[in-house]
């Protein structure tokens, strides 16, 4: 393993997601913020001045970014001699967004990306750590179609998929075809807090812009498989999805029904959840939870207010699991939308990417 530090900048760095990067990221074992890229707007600012009155994070903004200053993220050529990589968590259009990551990768700095407009892109790597590494054996293709010999971009699936995927991955062995999922999502999940989005408070909004496309369509992509230089979704699996935002700060719900065609019993699904772990865990990698997928069998849990934070936000509560009499089984699954969902599930990525071999040019 390279022992070493690489520079990560973070592009979008002003942000909700932008922000929770710099948390995670003070003292990392692996690396080290060497530039803040946003908009044309704050560029020039330095990031406490660019923040002023917009950061969102529980803790004070860390001094050693504070004075720091905010680089336009369209000029890549001043920003690719201070980095080794970058996060990439920006605000604009999805086109805009594909663009700028492109650039980004044709310019040989690889981009770990929190936004949606490559994940369904076929020889892109969407990946949760500890379910799908192998779709990182893809970055060769993406390679070969960018013309680059160290960049390419990797991204981290939407939030509102983490409370179910993680746990059905678990069940694939038992060919679950037909899946209806419910989430209630966060307010957090849109870049808000209460604060800023009083309207809702003591509310429910039954429609997310792009979500339930989303939460049906990206699981089949981390359980396909690399065929002829692309990734191709899981065939046999139909998922129909409805995405709710709820008055809650963080922390994404979503209640699960599924038929099996092989269907278990309830102690089998338990043992699978339990012993369930992935690469992350086996390698130690620093923001992996020490148990990725934790049963509550109290029949009010998982709580957003109680469990979200289990393991540093960084692991997956499940709960309420019964056979149903429709679908065969029914549960409730819960994460940390903005940590496991978003810039925490991104940098787990990285320090994948990294003890692989893949951000320093060595694979």
């Amino acid at each position: 393993m390279n022992q070493t530090k690489l520079r990560a900048g973070i592009v979008g760095a002003t942000g909700m997601v932008g922000q929770r990067f710099i948390t995670l990221l003070q003292d990392h074992p692996y690396f080290e913020i060497t530039a803040l890229a946003a908009s044309a707007r704050s560029a020039g600012r330095t990031y406490a001045e660019a923040v002023d009155g917009r950061w969102k994070m529980q803790t004070e903004l860390p001094e050693s970014v504070a004075g720091m200053t905010v680089l336009d993220a369209s000029k890549i050529d001043e920003i690719k001699p201070l980095v080794d990589f970058v996060f990439c968590a920006v605000d604009m259009k999805k086109d805009e967004i594909r663009a700028l990551e492109e650039a980004y990768a044709k310019a040989e700095i690889p981009v770990v990306s929190n936004n949606s407009a490559n994940r369904l892109v076929s020889d892109v790597p969407m990946v949760i750590p500890e379910i799908n590494v192998d779709h990182l054996n893809i970055i060769p293709e993406q390679r070969k179609r960018l013309g680059t010999k160290k960049g390419f971009i990797a991204v981290k699936p939407n939030c509102s998929i983490q409370s179910y995927v993680p746990p059905m991955s678990a069940l694939l062995k038992f060919e679950p075809y037909e899946m209806v999922v419910t989430t209630y999502q966060a307010i957090s999940g849109a870049g808000k807090t209460f604060k800023e989005w009083p309207e809702m408070i003591d509310n429910v909004i039954p429609y997310i812009g792009g979500e339930e496309e989303k939460s049906e369509q990206e699981p089949l992509k981390i359980w396909g498989s690399i065929e002829n230089g692309e990734i191709v979704k899981k065939t046999g699996l139909t998922i129909t999805a409805q995405c709710l935002r709820v008055p809650v700060s963080d922390g994404h719900t979503a209640a699960v029904f599924v038929k099996f065609k092989n269907k278990p019993t309830k102690e089998e699904i338990l043992k699978c959840w339990e012993e369930y772990e992935g690469l992350p865990q086996k390698l130690l990698l620093p923001h992996a939870p020490e148990k990725f997928i934790t049963y509550f069998e109290e029949d009010n849990r998982p709580q957003a207010k109680l469990d979200r934070d289990i393991y540093g936000g960084m692991g997956v509560t499940v709960g309420r699991l019964r056979e149903d009499t429709v679908y065969d089984y029914k549960f409730v699954g819960l994460h940390h939308n903005t940590l496991r969902g978003a810039a925490g599930g991104a940098v787990l990525i990285a320090e994948l990417l990294y003890r692989e071999g893949w951000l320093d040019g060595t694979k």
